[in-house]
């Protein structure tokens, strides 16, 4: 296949399309996408010789601009010298030097209108593989998050997570267990009347303590 028509094909690609009707996506995006990175190479370096075929046209259009400058001064110089036929010579030499220079001119104007389609080719080429890329990134976050789903329902469904619900159930009625033989310590338990008695005694002196502070403190403040 010839690179124009490669090109062709490329640029027209709809790759969407491309992608739904493939068996493999994820391994014909990959194929797409070298495929355009392997043209772009291409014609890249069909510019390159392109590029370098304008400059040598420049330049020998340049000498032969300068060679035609050249004859017309000779022939200006023979006129002045009243050589007549050697004025004549000299510009049939500039006009053969024009006739050629347009044919340079011809050959330059062609060789600019194959590089600004190779501008436009890489630039058509460059959005499709950009295209690509971004539907390569989007294939592979799906299919990550495809198999990570996967991974998930699969555990949800191996009895790991119901164990580990039962084992946890298992690990609070032990608490609660240890829990009830705590408080059943306390049970039974309430003060005896003299115990009742004890505390109320000592809360009364206590209270006689703190009355006795209260006085001194303010019996210092009014000294």
């Amino acid at each position: 296949m010839g690179i124009f028509s490669r090109i062709t094909d490329i640029v027209n690609a709809n790759i969407n399309s491309l992608l739904e009707r493939a068996e493999d996506p994820e391994k014909m995006i990959r194929l797409m996408i070298q495929e355009m990175e392997d043209t772009l190479v291409e014609v890249r370096s069909q510019a390159v010789r392109t590029i370098a075929d304008k400059k040598e046209l420049e330049r020998r259009l340049e000498k032969l601009v300068a060679k035609q400058a050249h004859w017309e001064e000779k022939a200006t110089f023979a006129l002045r010298k009243s050589r007549e036929d050697l004025a004549k010579s000299a510009l049939v030499v500039k006009h053969k030097l024009e006739e050629q220079a347009g044919t340079l001119r011809d050959e330059l104007m062609l060789v600019e209108e194959s590089l600004q389609r190779h501008d436009a080719d890489l630039a058509q080429l460059q959005a499709k593989l950009n295209e690509a890329k971004a539907r390569k990134k989007g294939l592979e976050m799906r299919m990550k998050s495809a198999k990570e789903r996967v991974k998930i329902r699969l555990t949800l469904h191996d009895g790991r997570v119901d164990d580990a619900l039962n084992r946890y159930e298992s690990l609070e009625r032990r608490i609660d267990d240890l829990e009830a033989n705590a408080e059943v310590y306390d049970l039974g338990k309430s003060k005896t009347l003299e115990e009742q008695f004890e505390d109320l005694e000592a809360e009364a002196e206590i209270e006689a303590d703190l009355e006795r502070l209260k006085a001194q403190v303010g019996t210092e403040v009014r000294d």
